[in-house]
């Protein structure tokens, strides 16, 4: 599942443009880790995309 659970990033389309212009289609998937958090006291290991691991969205479980 390409979706993170805390921002709700997914799967987006696009195109490939080669030299000759031509398209075809394309997707962009976002960079997800499977991280061990702490949700209100539990430990649970949820999806989270890079980008809230690094602004600290999430707290990681030791």
């Amino acid at each position: 599942m390409a979706k993170c659970e805390v921002c709700g990033k997914g799967v987006t389309f696009g195109c490939n443009v080669s030299h000759s212009n031509r398209k075809t289609n394309r997707t962009f998937k976002p960079n997800i880790r499977k991280v061990k958090v702490v949700d209100n006291g539990t430990h649970k290991t949820v999806n989270v995309c890079s980008r809230c691991l690094r602004s600290n969205k999430v707290t990681r479980a030791i």
